[in-house]
């Protein structure tokens, strides 16, 4: 059995423990309210901001045994990079306060999960940065589509109309994305780096389901 199957298998609890999460599951199928959709871009701004930086500190640690890991995030930083923009631009379509996003922290759990990916990259093993990707392309690929046009539909907004560019592009692109990793996983034989991951994605999935808890990005919905 292939180690990306096993990485599905072993880690599927907590993507489903997401799917069970009352206020995820009502984002799936209801939306967000505006001033929620608008924290929750504020939260994600600054999960997307730290998404190269954190790639590019575990590129930087990858030894020539995980040379493809090292390759891959080097083509993952060139085509991701800039993307915190798009965020911002839906922010700014949907009347959000971009200053305000940009230099107010985000959510607990998103300070977190950000200290931790810096920290699993950098002091346990570079690796663990593929559970980062594979808890982030999960979520974009399977649930990015959906919750764009369930909220669309709860503001009462189109999904052209603006608002939605992070989540409506990210939906397909992370499709593609996660084709590759499938294949750059199913390479990777170290113990150590396997355990890596799958901690990894375990905690980014929690993590993200603790964005929606009272701690979360509905903290700051009313300054949002």
């Amino acid at each position: 059995m292939s180690f990306f199957i096993t990485l599905v298998e072993t880690t599927d609890a907590a993507r489903r423990e997401l799917e069970a999460e009352p206020k995820i599951h009502s984002m799936i199928h209801h939306g967000l309210t505006l001033a929620e959709y608008r924290a929750f871009l504020h939260d994600l701004y600054h999960i997307v901001w730290h998404f190269c930086p954190i790639m590019a500190a575990a590129a930087s640690r990858c030894d020539d045994r995980f040379r493809s890991v090292r390759h891959e995030l080097y083509e993952r930083i060139e085509e991701e990079k800039g993307h915190e923009d798009w965020v911002m631009d839906d922010i700014r379509a949907l009347g959000g306060d971009e200053g305000r996003a940009r230099s107010t922290p985000p959510s607990a759990p998103v300070q977190s999960v950000i200290a931790f990916n810096y920290w699993s990259a950098e002091r346990q093993h570079p690796c663990a940065v593929l559970g980062m990707l594979y808890q982030l392309e999960v979520i974009s690929s399977v649930y990015g589509g959906r919750v764009a046009g369930a909220i669309a539909k709860a503001i009462g907004r189109d999904v052209e109309a603006g608002g939605f560019r992070f989540l409506t592009s990210h939906a397909s692109m992370d499709q593609d994305h996660m084709a590759k990793l499938n294949v750059l996983v199913k390479t990777i034989g170290d113990a150590g780096a396997q355990a890596a991951i799958v901690n990894s994605t375990r905690v980014n999935f929690h993590q993200f389901g603790q964005m929606f808890g009272a701690g979360g990005f509905a903290a700051n919905m009313e300054e949002a």
